[in-house]
């Protein structure tokens, strides 16, 4: 039986090609900034190799990266509750890159 959605309800139909539903591999995330927008770059970090590649761009807006920032951290708690604390050290972060030219 299809589910129905009320009068009025919002719904969004999402289409995911092949494509993008195969994803891409990151280690790496640099993220940027204007007073516009956040630019967050997903790159792939190779060992032993100077150089990185940027896997994926998004560009959001503040008020779009806080709704992400919290979705994120909620669904941490969640995982976390679940699998148990993910714990980071120090020493295996990579050094923070800085954003390119124009950016905070």
């Amino acid at each position: 039986m299809a589910q129905e959605n009320p009068p009025g309800a919002n719904v969004l139909n999402i289409e995911l090609t092949d494509e993008v539903a195969e994803g891409i591999y990151s280690n790496l995330a640099i993220i940027s900034h204007t007073p516009t927008e956040f630019v967050v770059d997903f790159l792939q970090v190779l060992p032993g190799l100077p150089k990185a590649k940027v896997r994926a761009r998004i560009i959001l807006s503040p008020y779009h990266y806080k709704r992400l920032l919290i979705a994120m951290q909620d669904n941490l708690a969640k995982y976390e509750s679940r699998v148990g604390e993910i714990t980071v050290q120090d020493e295996c972060l990579p050094p923070v890159a800085q954003g390119g030219p124009g950016f905070a």
